[in-house]
């Protein structure tokens, strides 16, 4: 089978106490300078591969067909990617619009990204960090990426260097993301992820006033976003499996959005032409099963995130073989997987569960995919 698989995980893992530790001692205070982005500390370095070693063996002993190495060398899921390209720096101290939430309300901002020069590729941290996974993985290595228009929405619609030349600005950042994408497969990726929170965010009524804000259309929005990923995936090899990951945000058990997939559904699953999504599930936050109406039917796949990882508590397989049910009755089962809704550790710092915890919902969904697909 090609991916997405029945059982799959979404990217990030907690880090080891050592690794975090490591970084501490090896890169110092956790700026934009020194936490980010690829560096040359042998030390650290050591420490690194030694983690990813025992996350990756983790995930194979667990029995999932594709291991990531848990981004254990990123800060920040999405910053090190593009600080490592020319034209964009990041203002980190949370003041940007966009805020997190908890069950008691707002809490800080997102990281406000600035386009402060003309886009352009440059050798990432992203590519480095596969090639050991590829030497290290017996099964299928995966990689993720900030999907292009995750990058757009974390400008808040300000171009800057661009100024009001959208065109520009799109055809500059395609450009470098076609450029990573190439990179990554000559260095022998064959399933890579896009990770997108800008999409899901259209859901929420809020976001969409949001967008307006910024003198934009959410819904001609979401149709660019649609264009924009296809120029980005174009022409790549066809044994290159293409997924997209939607999130309302995770941060620390923190969300940023809230509302069904209802506004986006037809779009996402007609419009973008990727092998499959990974779609938050956990909660009520994400809405219920009904746009799934949309899939096409063939060979497109939804891996439903149905285990949450923003708390300790692992979900029982029936409740999991209770909701696949429910979702088979919209769409067909056999277009359907499993996973958890978002990495374990979309930063540094990690979501509130501790690593037995995380073990026992990633072997939870390989067990529960094995008795469903049984394939």
């Amino acid at each position: 089978m090609r991916p997405p698989f029945r059982a799959d995980q979404v990217g990030s893992l907690l880090r080891p106490e050592r690794l975090k530790q490591a970084r501490e001692k090896f890169l110092g205070p956790q700026t934009p300078t020194s936490a980010l982005g690829p560096h040359d500390n042998a030390s650290l370095a050591q420490v690194e591969d030694q983690c990813i070693r025992e996350v990756v063996a983790l995930q194979e002993r667990i029995g999932l067909q594709a291991v990531t190495d848990g981004e254990f060398r990123r800060r920040s899921w999405w910053l090190e990617l593009v600080l490592g390209w020319e034209g964009f720096a990041a203002d980190r101290t949370g003041s940007a619009k966009l805020k997190w939430r908890d069950a008691s309300g707002p809490t800080q901002g997102f990281s406000d990204l600035n386009v402060v020069g003309p886009i352009r590729w440059r050798p990432s941290s992203v590519v480095r960090a596969f090639a050991f996974l590829k030497q290290v993985a017996k099964v299928t290595p995966k990689v993720t990426l900030p999907a292009p228009n995750c990058v757009h929405y974390y400008t808040g619609g300000k171009l800057g260097f661009y100024g009001k030349d959208k065109e520009r600005f799109w055809a500059d950042l395609v450009a470098a993301y076609r450029q990573e994408l190439k990179a990554l497969v000559d260095a022998g990726a064959r399933y890579i992820q896009l990770d997108d929170t800008s999409i899901a965010f259209i859901c929420d009524p809020a976001h969409r006033e949001y967008v307006k804000s910024w003198g934009e259309d959410p819904m001609q929005l979401l149709e660019t976003y649609a264009a924009k990923i296809n120029q980005t995936v174009a022409g790549l090899p066809a044994e290159v499996s293409i997924t997209l990951h939607q999130c309302r945000g995770n941060r620390e058990g923190n969300w940023a959005a809230e509302g069904g997939y209802d506004p986006v559904a037809d779009v996402l699953f007609n419009r973008i032409d990727v092998a499959g999504y990974f779609l938050e599930y956990d909660t009520a936050r994400a809405g219920g099963f009904e746009p799934l109406r949309f899939l096409p039917k063939g060979k497109k796949r939804v891996v439903l995130g149905l285990v949450s990882t923003k708390t300790a508590r692992v979900e029982t397989e029936g409740e999991l073989m209770q909701k696949i049910e429910a979702a088979a009755k919209v769409a067909p089962l056999e277009q359907l997987a499993l996973s958890p809704q978002c990495g374990f550790a979309s930063s540094i710092k990690g979501n509130p569960l501790g690593q037995a915890e995380q073990e026992a919902k990633l072997a939870r969904i390989v067990s529960v995919a094995g008795k469903v697909w049984r394939n």
